[in-house]
């Protein structure tokens, strides 16, 4: 394909117009004018007979002139002198046209002004195809040739890219699209994917969204939770390595949440929600396909849990009288923003009788001092995810967020004759040391609480998490959300 410039003419104004605008329409006299005083080339993006006011026009539905000209608006009317261009202007502004056509008082009868319309070789679709035929994808991702025969979906599974369900060929043009949800370069590395330390780059997790079946908008939530992960206080490693259940549990707040239609209400935990889905979907394909995380290999998770195919979910800061979990990292409340956490399954805490605050929290504890098993203490961070209707019970009676930790904490503690090894006839347990003193069942600053869920049913629930000899072996780590 010979360089644009040597398709275009030397000296003269050039427009660039389609059918589908009626500024261009519009326009279409005042083409007819310029034409007249001769020097002018159309270029039209959409149907080679518009428009009909000038003679010679010239097919660009295949879009190349208009991709080389960069132009995003149409109508555009450039002038060009010596073989460049040195002026130009878009939509119709009268003055701006006879500044740059250098012809005054065209357009008689028309208004003064009218915006124009997007151009086609900037639409979704037609821009990837551009780049793409001119090399200018920016891409440097390995490619990756199927045969002409071969199932695109059946080759994911092939190459091993595949969690153990179908993932959505990551073409060149569906990357493409994929990045346009972020400003950043596709060539930054957000860091090193554990447990191989592979770099990461912003390219590489919008593959992995798109096999996952993101959106472009969730991009950023998605680089967002991968920065979070690659934390060292998170341990993605070790999370990976370890034998318990564990997996990365993406909770997302901030205005982002409506933004992309996260669901925080009924079912928030489960499936049916896109972006919910997705976005943890896509952290666990970057672990496995970057990082190399493969079970069985270095995931050595004894039984691991479902939600490592995906654990996403948005709080319901709406119906919520507390602050979001992420202000518990200091990040402002209605800053976007996405924690991570190293969590089991849900357990749940079933209460539909407790009317007080006093009987519900002392329920909860219950519940949370079984996680691991009921003898270990400190025994590892949890999530308490709080319901609409019990979280009503407590709003009824003024207790805050900070309020209730404090109960639930002062109800876990445990007298070590409950925590020795043998006591209740259990095997499990600690030495003779603990008589005479009183365990917590987590560390300081290890308990957490979310609100989210259906309004019906008393029904919260519990995410426990990793630990290592009652130390937490990962971290909960937030990050804000950045485009």
């Amino acid at each position: 394909m010979p360089p644009l410039d040597a398709t275009l003419p030397e000296d003269g104004l050039i427009a660039v117009v389609k059918r589908d605008c009626p500024t261009c329409e519009l326009t279409a006299p005042v083409l007819a004018e310029l034409a007249a005083h001769g020097g002018l080339t159309v270029y039209t993006q959409d149907d080679p007979g518009f428009p009909e006011t000038v003679p010679d026009r010239i097919d660009d539905t295949s879009l190349d002139v208009s991709h080389g000209l960069k132009v995003e608006i149409v109508p555009t009317l450039i002038r060009r002198a010596g073989g460049r261009e040195t002026d130009r202007t878009h939509g119709w502004d009268r003055a701006e046209w006879e500044r740059v056509s250098g012809f005054q008082g065209i357009g008689a009868g028309l208004p003064a002004f009218r915006p124009g319309c997007g151009a086609l070789n900037v639409e979704p679709g037609h821009l990837e195809d551009l780049l793409i035929r001119f090399g200018e994808t920016g891409l440097s991702a390995r490619r990756v040739e199927i045969g002409a025969d071969e199932d695109e979906f059946e080759a994911g599974f092939a190459c091993g890219w595949s969690d153990g369900l179908p993932v959505v060929p990551p073409t060149e043009k569906r990357v493409l699209r994929m990045l346009s949800g972020t400003a950043r370069d596709p060539k930054e590395v957000v860091g090193l994917c554990p447990p191989n330390l592979a770099p990461l780059t912003v390219e590489k997790v919008a593959i992995n969204a798109v096999m996952a079946g993101c959106k472009p908008e969730y991009l950023p939530v998605v680089l967002a939770a991968v920065e979070a992960v690659l934390d060292p206080a998170f341990s993605m490693h070790g999370v990976l390595a370890t034998t318990m259940f564990v997996g990365p549990v993406v909770i997302v707040n901030g205005p982002v949440r409506r933004e992309i239609s996260m669901n925080a209400r009924g079912n928030a935990l489960g499936q049916g929600n896109r972006a919910n889905a997705t976005i943890g979907r896509a952290v666990q394909l970057i672990i496995r396909n970057v990082g190399g995380g493969r079970p069985q290999e270095v995931d050595r998770a004894t039984l691991g849990n479902p939600g490592k195919y995906t654990y996403c979910f948005a709080e319901d800061e709406e119906g919520s009288c507390w602050e979001p979990l992420s202000t518990d990292f200091g990040i402002a409340r209605g800053v976007s923003a996405v924690t991570v956490f190293a969590g089991f399954g849900l357990q749940g805490v079933v209460d539909q009788k407790s009317r007080d605050p006093d009987s519900l929290a002392r329920s909860m504890a219950a519940s949370l001092k079984a996680i691991h098993n009921v003898k270990l203490a400190p025994s590892c961070d949890a999530i308490l995810v709080v319901c609409p209707e019990h979280e009503r019970t407590f709003r009824n009676a003024g207790w805050s967020k900070a309020r209730l930790l404090e109960e639930l904490r002062e109800l876990c503690d445990i007298p070590g004759e409950d925590l020795v090894a043998g006591a209740k006839g259990i095997a499990e347990g600690y030495g003779p040391s603990v008589l005479g003193t009183t365990r917590n069942k987590f560390r300081q600053g290890g308990l957490f609480i979310v609100r989210a869920g259906g309004g019906a049913g008393m029904f919260s629930g519990i995410i426990g998490g990793w630990s290592s000899g009652g130390a937490a072996g990962s971290l909960p780590v937030a990050r804000e959300v950045k485009s």
